[in-house]
């Protein structure tokens, strides 16, 4: 069972453990980015979306998802990767967290990376057929309450999470300083392209000073 690195808070949302989900990729007339597994029906209403299967909801995360590969590494075979994208609830992630970081709390997102990248760099050769890059896990009821807190659109705090649990499967990270800039400098550029709210805010805190607005975990 992995544990989080020494030293790790609870800002450490990475595992080296790639989880084997059951989703299924849905028919299409190309190859799919994403691997898309709906646990909840909550996160159709997200999209007004009630068909089966999700077509608005798998297009979107689509969206998301190749413009963040794209935007965060040059390496042609990983832009052609498949995420596995789990949409869950409280008390599945939270069963998550507890079995692969110890903590026995919901959380906003997980990842868990199928590969050992260092910031869209792969050191090692090119696998056969597409690359399984890892799983992205998130949770509607956090997402919610977040975006409530940040005064956010829910959907922009989902594309926020989604390129963030993205960008932890091709090895950024927001551990040590300069990582953590280089990661959220990324954030914002591809929400930006794809015409969602800024991820980081300055906003007032109660002693009027500019603090930096995230609910990343």
């Amino acid at each position: 069972m992995p544990t989080p690195p020494p030293g790790a808070d609870d800002g450490w949302c990475r595992s080296t453990l790639f989880l084997k989900s059951n989703s299924e990729t849905m028919d299409s007339d190309g190859p799919k980015t994403v691997a898309l597994t709906v646990s909840t029906d909550a996160w159709l209403d997200l999209l007004d979306e009630s068909d089966e299967p999700p077509d608005a909801l798998s297009f979107w995360v689509e969206r998301v998802v190749r413009a963040t590969l794209r935007a965060a590494t040059d390496v042609a075979w990983l832009r052609r990767g498949e995420v596995s994208l789990v949409l869950a609830d409280d008390e599945e992630i939270r069963r998550l967290n507890a079995a692969y970081r110890q903590k026995d709390r919901a959380t906003n997102v997980l990842s868990f990376p199928g590969l050992d990248l260092v910031e869209g760099d792969a050191e090692g050769a090119e696998p056969p057929g597409i690359a399984a890059l890892g799983d992205v896990v998130i949770s509607h009821s956090r997402l919610r309450v977040e975006a409530g807190e940040l005064g956010k659109a829910p959907l922009d705090h989902f594309a926020h999470l989604l390129v963030h649990g993205t960008l932890h499967l091709l090895g950024y990270d927001h551990d040590i300083d300069d990582s953590a800039e280089t990661m959220e400098a990324l954030e914002a550029e591809i929400l930006r392209m794809l015409d969602f709210a800024a991820p980081y805010e300055p906003v007032a805190d109660a002693d009027g000073e500019c603090a930096a607005l995230s609910a990343i975990s």
